[in-house]
């Protein structure tokens, strides 16, 4: 059997654990992790490659109702890339039980012919008794390529993961250099990693009213670089929790965020961040453009 390279959307409901997934398979953080919920707003490409296959994952937002412009574009990215791939890899939360999410997904799933491969996630977290039961669960309401229980966190079955998804790729020559692991810009990178450190340290009326601008990206003196960035809200007082008290939270923000932008550039960064307020920003297609969030 030769060479295969393919393309694999990986999908699921918001918080199920598909970046989670995805960084565990490259080896490195690309998609953005946090316990709130609809965290990925684009279709992030990662790049998967071995001696047998390479496998170009597409980490999708989670699947949900929009209730904004912002939540329309990441229901178009999810759906569109459906469309795209060799094969979907359904991502669920095996601790939750069924619910309307699932089904919802499951409904959107029955006008696509690509194998579809359900991964039920977080299986660490679950008494071993309780699996089977939800793997008849699911095997009742549709035919899956494969099942496979996994833990994205500690890494439990993902190999088996990559080898089903490896079955339903075609063959060909790899698309990318073995040593890519994304083709995102290293200024959307930048701007996700800043966000991340948001979504881990402030409240709960935050998350989704924040998006991150890289304004600058220069080489400096001494090797560094300088990192000039936008963090967006809609209100004056989101602005407040962010900069904190003397800029507390601010300084926090961009302390955390620097090593990991560091060690994905590989050099010593100067990060100066800035709070602006844009209201209604998620309703605004030309900021929503101006982030980098388009369906082309």
């Amino acid at each position: 059997m030769g060479y295969k390279t393919g393309f694999a959307a990986v999908i699921g409901r918001p918080n199920v654990g598909k970046s989670t997934l995805v960084n565990k398979i490259i080896g490195q953080k690309i998609a953005i992790m946090s316990d709130k919920p609809q965290t990925t707003r684009s279709r992030i490409r990662c790049i998967f490659t071995d001696e047998e296959a390479q496998i170009i994952f597409l980490d999708t937002p989670g699947i949900h109702k929009p209730k904004y412009k912002l939540g329309e574009y990441m229901l178009e990215a999810a759906e569109g890339t459906l469309k795209e791939v060799d094969v979907i890899v359904f991502v669920t939360d095996a601790t939750e039980k069924f619910g309307g999410g699932e089904r919802y997904i499951l409904e959107r799933l029955k006008a696509t012919t690509v194998p579809v491969i359900l991964a039920l996630n977080k299986v660490d977290m679950l008494e071993r008794e309780k699996l089977l039961p939800i793997i008849e669960e699911y095997s009742r309401r549709r035919e899956f390529a494969a099942i496979v229980p996994i833990s994205a966190r500690e890494g439990d079955n993902v190999e088996e993961l990559i080898s089903e998804i490896k079955k339903h790729l075609p063959e060909g020559m790899a698309y990318y250099p073995e040593d890519m692991i994304t083709d995102q810009p290293e200024r959307l990178i930048t701007a996700e990693l800043i966000r991340e450190k948001i979504l881990q340290s402030t409240q709960e009326e935050i998350p989704h009213s924040v998006a991150v601008d890289v304004d600058e990206f220069a080489q400096r003196e001494k090797g560094k670089v300088y990192i000039r960035a936008t963090i967006y809200v809609e209100r004056e007082s989101q602005k407040g929790i962010i900069i904190g008290k003397n800029g507390a939270m601010l300084r926090s923000i961009g302390t955390a965020a620097r090593p990991d932008i560091e060690m994905m550039l590989g050099e010593k960064v100067f990060l100066d961040l800035w709070v602006k307020v844009k209201r209604d920003w998620r309703n605004s297609a030309s900021m929503l453009n101006q982030l980098g969030m388009r369906n082309d």
